[in-house]
């Protein structure tokens, strides 16, 4: 058996365009995968067939040309654009004498690397696992010659067993700890409903700009680069709107089309913040020329996560990329924002955005006149931490008369606690100026 490699740090790539255009993959996209991965590209090869050879998934006669070239080159690693079996990798493994990563691999490896908390790296892992448990059986080809009947089975079995047995334990394991922290995360979701703080979340394609956004309009140091899947861990900021008070705001993981599953299900609570928020912000990274299919990935995963139903906020980042671009917002037959277009690089627009949120989550606003005895000074200095109060004026006999403006919800609170004392001290008509 050969010598497996441990490196890799240069690679060649492998495409194959196929007839169905669900089976295809970008090329451009996997050259940003592999620089991603800290890989560096020597050579990309392209063929096309009909449909997948069943044990090289690219025919003998391109196989023998990729493993020339892998000897030629000195590469340490053959990545493919496509997701191959376990026994396909193990059959291009013994004629290129090299390691051979399919793109599911190589986007688990990106994610591996990008792990920061706890949690990310517990979900990255269950993922591997889960990947890598279809392939334990290729590092022990040298004991697979078993056969049925009594003193006939050799010790290769054992050693598989045990390898599942623990891949179980540890899956099992990481499951648990996940479902605390999916725990802990609808507590937190179900606070935020019960004080009715509206939750946005940012999604889109990887490299679309969400992190740079979120740390514009946040005033985060949320890690920020030009490079594919940058962001794992969900992060979450709380923001003031005008008219709308406090909103939590979610950065998420970048969608990437044919999104592993072991990653969807491992990034299950993640993911969940996307689900439940009430507005979704699709940042598009609208200088790309794949913007429109990449948008058609971005909702298919939205699908996949139940989260297809939830209203969306269309981001058209980067405009400052485009020769002719103008920082606006579109709106509907019904006045309500769709789009608004944007650079989160350098800032234009991004007032434009929180415009747009406002308009679309702006609740019922009451405007209220009091005008409240000296004795009620608690009530006076809770209306100021509420941050509602316009206008105040103090009278000869010590009275106060104080103009609010809060969101219905909060009044109807105020009411219920005060016991409808409130009502009592409307002074309505007699405005004050401020």
């Amino acid at each position: 058996m050969f010598d497996r490699y441990e490196g890799g740090e240069q690679a060649i790539l492998v495409n194959v365009d196929f007839p169905n255009e669900s089976a295809r993959e970008d090329v451009e996209e996997l050259a940003l995968l592999v620089s991603s991965a800290g890989v560096r590209t020597l050579d990309v090869v392209s063929t096309s067939r009909r449909a997948p050879d069943a044990k090289l998934f690219i025919g003998s006669g391109k196989t023998q040309e990729i493993a020339d070239l892998v000897q030629g080159s000195k590469a340490d690693i053959v990545i493919f654009n496509h997701r191959l079996s376990p026994s396909q990798e193990r059959n291009l493994e013994k004629v290129f004498q090299c390691r051979v990563l399919d793109r599911t691999g190589l986007i688990l490896d990106i994610f591996a690397q990008r792990a920061r908390t706890h949690e990310g790296k517990l979900q990255v892992e269950l993922a591997q696992l889960r990947h890598i448990s279809t392939r334990l059986i290729r590092g022990w080809t040298h004991l697979e010659r078993q056969k049925g009947g009594i003193g006939l089975r050799g010790p290769g079995e054992t050693q598989l067993e045990t390898d599942r047995r623990l891949l179980r334990a540890r899956i099992k394991s990481i499951l648990a700890r996940l479902a605390k922290v999916e725990k802990q995360r609808e507590q937190g979701r179900r606070a935020r409903k019960r004080a009715e703080i509206p939750t946005l979340a940012l999604v889109g394609y990887t490299n679309a700009g969400k992190s740079t956004l979120f740390n514009r309009i946040t005033d985060s140091t949320v890690y920020a680069a030009d490079q594919l899947f940058a962001t794992l861990d969900p992060t979450l900021r709380k923001i003031e709107l005008k008219d709308v008070g406090p909103v939590i705001l979610a950065d998420t993981v970048g969608f990437i089309r044919h999104l592993p599953h072991d990653l969807v299900a491992a990034f299950k609570a993640t993911l969940q913040e996307t689900r439940d928020a009430d507005l979704l912000l699709h940042v598009m990274d609208i200088s790309d020329e794949r913007q429109e299919d990449n948008q058609r990935q971005v909702d298919a995963v939205l699908t996949e996560i139940d989260a297809a139903e939830t209203p969306q906020l269309l981001i058209c980042n980067k405009i400052d990329r485009l020769d002719e671009h103008t920082a606006r917002i579109d709106y509907d037959d019904e006045g309500v924002p769709q789009r608004v277009w944007l650079s989160a690089q350098t800032g234009e627009g991004c007032e434009l955005l929180l415009q747009a949120l406002e308009e679309r989550l702006a609740r019922q606003m009451v405007v209220e006149h009091l005008r409240l005895p000296p004795e009620e000074g608690k009530l006076r200095s809770q209306l100021y931490q509420l941050d509602c109060v316009e206008a105040e004026q103090i009278l000869e006999n010590g009275d106060m008369l104080v103009s609010v403006r809060m969101p219905a919800v909060e009044w109807q609170r105020l009411l219920k606690n005060y016991a409808g004392r409130l009502t009592g001290f409307a002074e309505s008509g007699n405005e004050l100026a401020s």
